[in-house]
């Protein structure tokens, strides 16, 4: 009798044991969990930026694209636009070149999607306009900038990028 009621309460502290280490265990889980989930959280962020940055670059560039090939003369300078485009979508559609029937030089594929804001409106500024705008005049395209009202990782707001 002894011997089985020593046994039963082995059993009683074993389990005892067992519970206390599956709450360590469960508590040890969930601090490395609430360390992780921050760190996640910025590196979709970071991504984010990354993305919004290149797709800025990938504009600007075909802006400026567009405005060598009307100093070069292989596209007609309309009156006032300063040889920029008139708006994005010229970019994506294409332009007629000079002395050809049919072709059409495109300079971007499509408009990218601003990863901030989730759509592809963009901010646009006209070569008249002031540096610092944030509304577009209408002329033609000179710069582009995100929409999002954001700041970010570096404290700087998207709109300024």
């Amino acid at each position: 009798m002894v011997r089985m009621a020593a046994k039963r309460g082995d059993r009683a502290v074993d389990q005892g044991f067992m519970l206390i280490e599956l709450i360590a265990a469960i508590t040890i889980l969930l601090v490395l969990c609430t360390l992780a989930l921050p760190l996640a959280r910025n590196e979709i962020i970071r991504k984010r930026e990354a993305i919004l940055h290149e797709d800025l670059r990938t504009m600007r560039e075909a802006i400026d694209q567009y405005k060598a090939a009307t100093l070069q003369g292989m596209i007609p300078i309309k009156v006032d636009t300063f040889g920029y485009p008139p708006d994005l979508q010229t970019l994506v559609d294409g332009v007629p070149m000079k002395g050809t029937a049919k072709g059409k030089f495109k300079f971007l594929r499509k408009i990218p999607v601003d990863p901030m804001t989730g759509t592809a409106e963009w901010g646009l500024r006209a070569m008249q306009d002031d540096a610092d705008s944030k509304s577009w005049g209408g002329q033609n395209v000179f710069d582009v900038y995100s929409k999002s009202q954001g700041t970010a990782l570096d404290g700087t707001a998207y709109g300024d990028w």
